[in-house]
Protein backbone atom coordinates (compact mmCIF):
# COMPACT_ATOMS: atom_id res chain seq x y z
CA UNK A 1 0.00 0.00 0.00
CA UNK A 2 0.97 3.15 -0.74
CA UNK A 3 2.05 5.48 2.39
CA UNK A 4 -0.04 7.90 2.41
CA UNK A 5 1.19 11.43 4.41
CA UNK A 6 -1.19 12.55 7.08
CA UNK A 7 -1.78 15.88 6.97
CA UNK A 8 -0.71 17.90 9.69
CA UNK A 9 -2.67 19.94 11.25
CA UNK A 10 -1.38 23.33 13.65
CA UNK A 11 -2.67 22.84 16.61
CA UNK A 12 -4.15 26.28 17.86
CA UNK A 13 -4.90 27.34 20.93
CA UNK A 14 -7.04 30.64 21.48
CA UNK A 15 -5.82 33.20 23.77
CA UNK A 16 -8.35 35.27 26.02
CA UNK A 17 -6.92 38.87 25.34
CA UNK A 18 -7.30 40.22 28.59
CA UNK A 19 -9.67 43.16 28.80
CA UNK A 20 -8.10 46.85 29.51
CA UNK A 21 -10.05 48.05 32.27
CA UNK A 22 -10.42 51.88 33.82
CA UNK A 23 -7.93 51.47 35.91
CA UNK A 24 -5.47 50.00 34.15
CA UNK A 25 -6.04 52.57 31.63
CA UNK A 26 -5.77 54.87 33.73
CA UNK A 27 -2.57 53.98 35.11
CA UNK A 28 -0.95 53.55 31.29
CA UNK A 29 -2.04 57.13 31.42
CA UNK A 30 -0.55 58.65 34.34
CA UNK A 31 2.85 57.13 32.77
CA UNK A 32 2.79 58.71 29.39
CA UNK A 33 2.45 61.93 31.14
CA UNK A 34 4.89 61.39 33.09
CA UNK A 35 6.99 59.98 30.78
CA UNK A 36 6.61 63.37 28.43
CA UNK A 37 7.12 65.55 31.33
CA UNK A 38 10.33 63.97 32.10
CA UNK A 39 11.14 64.08 28.52
CA UNK A 40 10.28 68.39 28.64
CA UNK A 41 12.26 68.83 31.87
CA UNK A 42 15.67 67.18 29.81
CA UNK A 43 14.91 69.24 26.59
CA UNK A 44 14.72 72.38 28.67
CA UNK A 45 17.84 71.27 30.84
CA UNK A 46 19.91 70.91 28.26
CA UNK A 47 19.20 74.12 26.46
CA UNK A 48 19.74 75.74 29.16
CA UNK A 49 23.07 74.58 29.39
CA UNK A 50 23.49 76.24 26.08
CA UNK A 51 25.05 79.46 25.66
CA UNK A 52 22.70 81.66 23.87
CA UNK A 53 25.03 81.86 20.80
CA UNK A 54 25.87 77.86 20.35
CA UNK A 55 22.05 77.68 20.87
CA UNK A 56 21.31 80.51 18.20
CA UNK A 57 23.82 78.36 15.96
CA UNK A 58 21.89 75.29 16.28
CA UNK A 59 18.16 76.78 15.44
CA UNK A 60 19.73 78.24 13.30
CA UNK A 61 18.25 81.46 14.40
CA UNK A 62 20.71 85.14 14.19
CA UNK A 63 21.35 85.03 17.75
CA UNK A 64 20.94 87.49 20.38
CA UNK A 65 23.81 90.24 19.12
CA UNK A 66 22.33 90.72 15.21
CA UNK A 67 23.01 93.71 14.39
CA UNK A 68 20.17 94.56 12.14
CA UNK A 69 16.93 95.11 13.95
CA UNK A 70 14.98 98.12 15.70
CA UNK A 71 16.49 100.25 18.16
CA UNK A 72 16.41 99.20 21.50
CA UNK A 73 17.38 102.79 23.08
CA UNK A 74 15.98 105.70 22.39
CA UNK A 75 17.73 109.02 21.33
CA UNK A 76 17.41 110.36 24.58
CA UNK A 77 19.51 107.56 26.43
CA UNK A 78 22.23 108.09 23.60
CA UNK A 79 22.57 111.19 24.52
CA UNK A 80 23.19 110.80 28.00
CA UNK A 81 25.67 108.58 27.51
CA UNK A 82 27.58 111.04 25.28
CA UNK A 83 27.17 113.48 28.06
CA UNK A 84 28.58 110.83 30.50
CA UNK A 85 31.48 110.44 28.63
CA UNK A 86 31.82 114.04 27.85
CA UNK A 87 31.90 113.37 23.81
CA UNK A 88 32.59 115.43 21.21
CA UNK A 89 29.61 114.15 19.71
CA UNK A 90 27.15 115.43 22.26
CA UNK A 91 23.62 116.16 21.53
CA UNK A 92 23.72 114.39 18.59
CA UNK A 93 21.64 111.12 19.94
CA UNK A 94 18.74 111.81 17.85
CA UNK A 95 21.09 111.75 14.56
CA UNK A 96 22.52 108.25 15.46
CA UNK A 97 19.54 107.20 16.18
CA UNK A 98 17.63 108.28 13.38
CA UNK A 99 21.05 106.81 10.87
CA UNK A 100 20.23 103.42 12.73
CA UNK A 101 16.06 103.46 11.46
CA UNK A 102 17.33 104.40 7.79
CA UNK A 103 19.81 101.50 7.40
CA UNK A 104 17.85 98.97 9.62
CA UNK A 105 21.05 98.44 12.48
CA UNK A 106 20.24 99.09 15.88
CA UNK A 107 21.71 102.20 16.98
CA UNK A 108 23.27 100.13 20.60
CA UNK A 109 25.77 98.91 18.58
CA UNK A 110 27.00 102.03 17.21
CA UNK A 111 27.57 103.49 20.62
CA UNK A 112 29.45 100.22 21.18
CA UNK A 113 31.73 100.73 18.00
CA UNK A 114 31.85 104.16 19.10
CA UNK A 115 32.77 103.42 22.46
CA UNK A 116 35.36 100.38 21.90
CA UNK A 117 37.06 102.41 18.49
CA UNK A 118 37.84 106.08 20.37
CA UNK A 119 36.09 106.06 24.01
CA UNK A 120 33.08 107.88 21.78
CA UNK A 121 35.38 110.17 20.11
CA UNK A 122 37.80 111.41 23.20
CA UNK A 123 40.69 109.63 22.05
CA UNK A 124 42.66 108.67 18.73
CA UNK A 125 41.95 110.59 15.42
CA UNK A 126 37.81 110.49 15.79
CA UNK A 127 37.58 114.21 17.24
CA UNK A 128 39.24 115.16 13.97
CA UNK A 129 37.87 112.77 11.35
CA UNK A 130 34.51 112.69 13.02
CA UNK A 131 34.59 109.03 12.58
CA UNK A 132 32.37 106.61 14.69
CA UNK A 133 34.19 103.42 13.79
CA UNK A 134 37.61 104.93 12.78
CA UNK A 135 37.02 103.47 9.32
CA UNK A 136 40.33 102.90 7.49
CA UNK A 137 40.36 105.38 4.24
CA UNK A 138 40.06 104.01 0.96
CA UNK A 139 39.73 105.76 -2.68
CA UNK A 140 36.95 108.42 -3.03
CA UNK A 141 36.95 109.48 1.17
CA UNK A 142 38.97 112.49 2.64
CA UNK A 143 41.54 111.11 4.68
CA UNK A 144 43.18 111.80 7.89
CA UNK A 145 46.28 109.66 9.34
CA UNK A 146 44.78 106.53 7.30
CA UNK A 147 41.41 106.96 8.08
CA UNK A 148 38.47 108.38 6.62
CA UNK A 149 37.80 111.91 7.80
CA UNK A 150 34.31 113.61 7.63
CA UNK A 151 32.70 117.20 7.73
CA UNK A 152 30.07 116.41 10.44
CA UNK A 153 29.45 114.10 12.95
CA UNK A 154 25.99 113.15 11.21
CA UNK A 155 28.57 112.31 7.97
CA UNK A 156 30.40 109.84 10.16
CA UNK A 157 27.18 107.94 11.57
CA UNK A 158 25.95 107.64 8.23
CA UNK A 159 28.57 106.61 6.69
CA UNK A 160 29.38 104.02 9.34
CA UNK A 161 25.95 103.05 9.41
CA UNK A 162 25.92 102.34 5.67
CA UNK A 163 28.82 100.03 5.83
CA UNK A 164 27.85 98.03 8.29
CA UNK A 165 23.93 97.31 6.57
CA UNK A 166 25.42 96.86 2.93
CA UNK A 167 28.86 95.63 2.46
CA UNK A 168 28.94 93.78 6.17
CA UNK A 169 25.03 92.35 6.28
CA UNK A 170 23.80 92.44 2.57
CA UNK A 171 26.75 91.68 0.92
CA UNK A 172 28.61 89.74 2.72
CA UNK A 173 26.03 88.06 5.15
CA UNK A 174 27.30 89.03 8.55
CA UNK A 175 24.91 89.76 10.95
CA UNK A 176 26.09 89.21 14.24
CA UNK A 177 28.59 90.77 16.86
CA UNK A 178 31.05 87.45 16.24
CA UNK A 179 30.82 87.14 12.59
CA UNK A 180 31.39 91.04 12.29
CA UNK A 181 34.70 91.96 14.00
CA UNK A 182 36.99 88.67 12.88
CA UNK A 183 36.51 90.99 9.49
CA UNK A 184 35.74 94.62 10.64
CA UNK A 185 38.94 94.28 13.66
CA UNK A 186 40.69 91.32 12.87
CA UNK A 187 43.86 89.91 15.03
CA UNK A 188 46.35 90.68 11.87
CA UNK A 189 45.32 94.11 12.56
CA UNK A 190 46.48 94.18 16.02
CA UNK A 191 43.58 93.84 17.24
CA UNK A 192 42.16 91.31 19.96
CA UNK A 193 38.72 90.07 18.13
CA UNK A 194 37.61 88.40 21.46
CA UNK A 195 38.08 90.58 23.46
CA UNK A 196 36.32 93.29 20.96
CA UNK A 197 33.61 91.21 20.93
CA UNK A 198 32.93 90.58 24.36
CA UNK A 199 33.40 94.73 24.68
CA UNK A 200 30.54 95.18 22.53
CA UNK A 201 28.36 92.49 23.69
CA UNK A 202 28.74 93.57 27.66
CA UNK A 203 28.30 97.33 26.63
CA UNK A 204 24.99 96.62 24.25
CA UNK A 205 23.60 94.36 27.51
CA UNK A 206 24.19 96.92 30.05
CA UNK A 207 22.46 99.78 27.73
CA UNK A 208 19.70 97.81 27.12
CA UNK A 209 19.14 97.62 30.68
CA UNK A 210 19.34 100.98 31.33
CA UNK A 211 22.70 101.69 32.88
CA UNK A 212 24.47 104.52 31.76
CA UNK A 213 27.82 104.69 32.96
CA UNK A 214 29.67 101.00 32.24
CA UNK A 215 32.51 99.84 33.82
Amino acid sequence: MPKVKRRAYRATTRKRRSKLTLSSAFQLSVVVVASLAIGVSIISLLISMLTPRLASRLTGSAGPYNVAGQPTISADFINAVLDHYHSPASGKGQALYDKGVKYGIDPAYALAFFMQESQMGTQGVAAITHSLGNIRATDGYPSYHGYRKYNTWEDGFEDWYKLISQQYVQNWGLTTVDQIIPVYAPNSDNNNEQQYISSVEYMVDRWRSGDVAIS
